[in-house]
């Protein structure tokens, strides 16, 4: 047992600190029944000219399995840090309890307590509850997920409800998408499709124009395969391929067949995708805002308030926005904000119809 109290040290080794994250870990395990899913991710030094090798601190992100257990573990979060001369200090911000562990004021970990994964996965829709209800409904897409697993962490650790859309054939979409479907978040297939735009760079696998409908059927199975979970699909780019009638003719009897909905992100007006989708039977839904073409907090409020604004002169709305350090502070902030003046969030598939 390593006990830092008293020897003058100014900051601890990586020896000493990876030691303390064992025992954060341990403790979890034990109050949990190893029930508890725990994810870390290391914090590297930063530097004048990028990031050094030096390891700053420890983010644990610790997923728990009945809302009893929470003040088991910051107790012993709690004495895990004075028994190695650690301060704590213990903050909640939407559902999540996060403790910060210092050293002579230099932190060495922050542990992400997540809201309990029943209490996430079966959090009902109001509007599920009261078809009556006049309570406006917002949903929120978090596109692009599947590139960067400490910005998927960092969306998943929110505590309200959050549909995650990943991107296909991505190193890490499968394991993105089976810790949102853990951790009680809606998955959707990102489905990459062709862009009109100059420049833009076309994904390896996506819908192309002329595809017949046995090849949209094979590239979308072999796309769900690496998201599992997804219960429905958005367009990724799409200007081109969202607004040909023969391609989206050939992609709704493919999601009809799978039980997958579709929400059209409209990235060009000239789309058919939602017409096409409606009269195939294929329960769909249409982007209303984007939260961050403006990548600054501020713009992305407004965005918020616009989306709200929406809703309440509509009943509900879908906003679509992107797993960026700016969005995740706007969506921190402003979202319980927004459910204290009677906003309700919901899943992508409770707007879809």
């Amino acid at each position: 047992m390593l006990l830092l109290a008293g020897c003058g040290k100014k900051s601890l080794s990586k020896t000493e600190l990876r030691a303390v994250t064992g025992e954060i870990v341990t403790a979890a395990q034990k109050i949990t029944g190893h029930k508890s899913e725990i994810a870390i991710r290391p914090e590297l030094q930063p530097t004048k000219h990028g990031v050094s090798t030096q390891l700053a601190a420890d983010n644990v992100y610790v997923s728990l399995t009945d809302p009893s257990q929470t003040s088991a573990l910051a107790q012993a979060l709690t004495d895990i840090a004075h028994h190695h001369n650690l301060s704590v200090a213990e903050t909640t911000s939407s559902g999540v309890i996060r403790f910060d562990f210092t050293f002579n004021g230099i932190r060495t970990h922050t542990v992400h307590v997540v809201t309990p994964l029943a209490a996430r996965a079966h959090r009902p829709s109001p509007y599920l509850q009261n078809q009556g209800s006049a309570n406006p409904r917002l949903a929120i897409i978090i596109d692009d997920m599947g590139y960067d697993r400490s910005a998927a962490d960092a969306v998943l650790a929110l505590g309200f409800p959050l549909t995650v859309s990943v991107l296909p054939h991505l190193p890490l979409s499968t394991e993105v998408a089976e810790e949102a479907q853990r951790r009680g978040d809606q998955v959707m297939l990102h489905l990459p499709m062709e862009s009109e735009a100059d420049g833009a760079k076309p994904e390896d696998i996506e819908l192309r124009v002329g595809m017949n409908a046995a090849q949209v059927d094979s590239t979308l199975a072999g796309m769900l395969e690496t998201v599992p979970y997804a219960v429905g699909v958005n367009n990724h780019q799409g200007s081109r391929a969202t607004s040909d009638p023969a391609l989206m003719q050939a992609l709704m009897p493919a999601l009809r067949q799978r039980g997958l909905f579709f929400v059209d992100s409209r990235t060009d007006v000239k789309t058919v995708a939602y017409d096409t989708a409606e009269r195939n039977g294929v329960r769909a839904a249409s982007r209303k805002v984007f939260l961050d073409d403006v990548a600054s907090r501020e713009a992305i409020l407004k965005q918020l308030d616009l989306a709200t604004r929406d809703a309440r002169r509509d009943g509900f709305t879908i906003a679509i926005g992107h797993p960026r350090p700016a969005t995740i502070a706007a969506l921190a902030n402003g979202v319980p904000r927004l459910e204290a003046q009677g906003i309700h969030l919901v899943f992508a598939s409770d707007l879809v119809q």
